[in-house]
């Protein structure tokens, strides 16, 4: 059996060995290239590389088209109708900038922003959506020594101006869908000299920007011009040189600036180099809709960059059809070969070719379920599958451009069912697991080695061991699965927090591991599982433990659920759920069953539809191996939906467990009642 690690070094106190990747045996890997010491030199090599090549692809909005829509609700009981008006976007084919040209214009706004009066060491907030302008605006920061600063543009007003005075930025960039957002913090950041937009902006949006001490608020190629008027050479960073402090949305309290050198990133960008490099080429293309400003995002778009590998820039609301007009979503006009998402993103997708299968005839259903398992079969042994593709699933493939090879999916766990269902139907999705302290460089699944219920072995840039957690009962000792805390080092790991030396104490070790608070366990291949994490980790009150995320990941699946946060107290034996429902799964269930309401929240609260989908979760849970502990006693089902807006989940779509709690305290104290009876 090929294996993704092997152990070295001597017993560890209080754990197992520890364990590198078996891409690692001449040492841990810093780069991806002997010249290749920073996000510079990155993009640099591929200029000196590719060239001319196509780099960036972007898309030009033609016009905004308004549909009116009847909407029903249900007010008091009583039937009533609206009319709303709904936006859509119609854009262009896709653009594309080369190499030379991204690198020349970076160059050129770096210039300008020094003749405008930023310094080698000056930081640069980059508050924006995902696009090609974010990676040239972080591009002309290293071209003259500067530093970034990430914020998701879903942070708010608070948490931005929070990062922006906690470093003491001098200029930021946005685009002008966020200007007004900026200009209201801008008078509370007495350091901000320089606001740098792109898009257009009215002239009265560009005055009430200028606040506080903000000198200029100016468009990127206004600041570009500065720098041809003034030409000014490159002063490239050094490895040890802060390249970005990347604030995380965390689930409480003010975002925590995590601070990423030259030398993390550029071995984060190396390690997936070293996994990857063979399964990529420079005739692929990925889709870029992600949030760079998280970190699993950023590395994967600059080891692109690295390989010549064409970027095309989309939005979650424009990569389908759903939300253009008179055009293709992005997805289906960029047609990738490549792409990474979150677990949501392949949820959504999983459901979304499942719903369009149960709307079939029972015999295409038949068909379908019949292919599915032939293909499963054949893929595990290794047999070719073309023609079942041609036949079957080159039409679901269609739905994602028709062209993806291979998928990645990081961020937070991903359910057993849902990777194995794209796998089969659309492509191999790798799962892979990090966080913003380790440059997302964690581990790795690589396509040789694929399978589905762990996320890969060590990155070549990180060693891992397993502490022991004995009040749980994870013990590097147990068998056949050591199991423990997982702890790792490696030249991408971060050094700490921006001025959080209290936080920093608390993330790492003594003698300097960041202990990553997941719980996770060794497969016999070598590759790693993760299985909770440490703070979600319950003890009920009949003794056994359970873990929340692992449970989470696992009820994801069930058909008629858009969202679940599992909640479970210390003094009752059993679990109960918070459930955000997938409406039409859910109307649909209620007709078969007879419920006569069409209220929504009527329908949240009705008994035989509670009963109906608590079931269906607790069978979910059955089929993918939970224990009794884990089942259900209750669910709530809620009649919103959680968003990073309505501030339950975080810019990375991960459950904001406490804020849902105070939330909706009066509801699961309501169930877990019927427990104490």
């Amino acid at each position: 059996m090929k294996s993704y690690s092997f152990e070295i070094g001597p017993e560890q106190p209080n754990g197992g060995r520890i364990r590198r990747s078996t891409n690692a045996v001449d040492g841990l890997i810093r780069g991806p290239d002997k010249n290749v010491h920073t996000l510079y030199d990155v993009l640099q090599y591929a200029v000196k590389k590719y060239g001319d090549a196509d780099a960036f692809g972007y898309r030009k909005l033609e016009a905004v088209v308004e549909e009116e829509k009847q909407v029903t609700k249900f007010i008091d009981g009583v039937e009533t109708k609206e009319t709303k008006i709904w936006k859509y976007f119609q854009y262009s084919g896709y653009y594309y900038m080369s190499y030379k040209e991204a690198s020349r214009k970076a160059h050129d706004i770096g210039a300008g922003l020094y003749y405008l009066g930023m310094r080698e060491k000056s930081k640069i907030e980059i508050f924006a959506p995902t696009s090609l302008n974010w990676i040239v605006a972080s591009h002309s920061a290293f071209t003259q020594n500067m530093s970034i600063v990430t914020a998701y543009d879903t942070l708010g007003e608070e948490g931005l101006l929070h990062s922006m005075n906690e470093t003491e930025v001098e200029a930021i960039y946005t685009s002008t869908e966020l200007l007004g957002t900026v200009a209201k913090v801008a008078v509370k950041c007495p350091t901000l000299k320089i606001i740098m937009y792109s898009g257009e902006a009215t002239p009265e949006a560009i005055e009430k920007a200028k606040v506080g001490n903000v000198e200029q608020v100016l468009s990127m190629d206004e600041i570009a011009a500065y720098g041809r008027a003034n030409p000014r050479e490159a002063r490239e960073p050094e490895p040890e040189d802060i390249c970005c402090i990347m604030y995380t949305s965390g689930s409480t309290g003010n975002p925590k600036g995590v601070i990423l050198s030259h030398k993390n990133i550029a071995s984060a960008v190396g390690s997936t180099h070293e996994q990857l490099h063979s399964y990529v080429s420079p005739r692929d293309s990925m889709m870029a809709y992600l949030p760079l400003a998280h970190v699993f995002e950023f590395v994967t778009e600059h080891a692109c960059i690295f390989w010549g590998v064409t970027l095309g820039y989309g939005s979650p609301r424009t990569l389908t059809d759903a939300s253009v007009r008179n055009c293709k979503g992005d997805i289906k006009e960029f047609r990738p070969t490549l792409m990474t998402g979150v677990p949501a993103v392949w949820e959504s997708i999983r459901k979304g070719v499942l719903a369009k299968i149960n709307e079939s005839s029972p015999n295409v259903q038949k068909v379908f379920y019949k292919a599915f398992a032939a293909k499963a079969w054949l893929q595990e042994h290794h047999y070719p599958t073309y023609l079942l593709d041609t036949a079957v699933f080159n039409k679901i493939k269609d739905q994602v451009g028709g062209r993806l090879r291979v998928a990645i999916s990081g961020g937070a766990p991903m359910s057993i069912e849902t990777q194995r269902f794209l796998s089969v139907t659309v492509c191999p999705v790798l799962a892979g697991y990090g966080m913003t302290e380790s440059c997302s460089m964690t581990t790795l699944m690589v396509p040789e080695l694929y399978s589905v219920g762990n996320v890969g072995g060590p990155q070549p840039c990180a060693e891992i061991k397993l502490v022991d957690v004995p009040d749980a009962g994870y013990l590097s000792s147990n068998s056949p699965k050591p199991q423990g805390e997982v702890w790792m080092r490696g030249p991408s790991v971060t050094k700490g927090y921006w001025k959080r030396e209290d936080a920093t104490r608390e993330a790492f070790s003594d003698d300097g591991w960041l202990m990553t608070g997941d719980i996770g366990e060794w497969n016999e291949d070598g590759s790693l599982s993760v299985i909770d994490r440490k703070k979600n980790l319950v003890k009920l009150s009949n003794g056994e433990y359970i873990a929340l995320e692992k449970m989470e990941s696992i009820y994801k699946s069930c058909l008629y659920i858009g969202n679940i946060c599992v909640c479970a107290d210390s003094l009752l034996p059993r679990a109960i759920a918070l459930v955000v429902p997938l409406e039409p799964a859910i109307r649909k269930m209620a007709r078969q069953k007879g419920v006569e309401t069409n209220d929504w929240e009527e329908l949240c609260t009705n008994e035989v539809v509670k009963k109906a989908v608590l079931s269906a979760l607790n069978a979910q849970a059955k089929s993918g191996g939970l224990k009794g502990a884990e089942l259900l006693f209750d669910i709530h089902i809620v009649s919103d939906e959680w968003t990073i807006e309505s501030g339950l989940l975080t810019a990375a779509q991960k459950l904001k467990r406490q804020d849902i709690g105070k939330r909706y305290k009066a509801e699961i104290d309501e169930v877990n009642s019927k427990q104490i009876k």
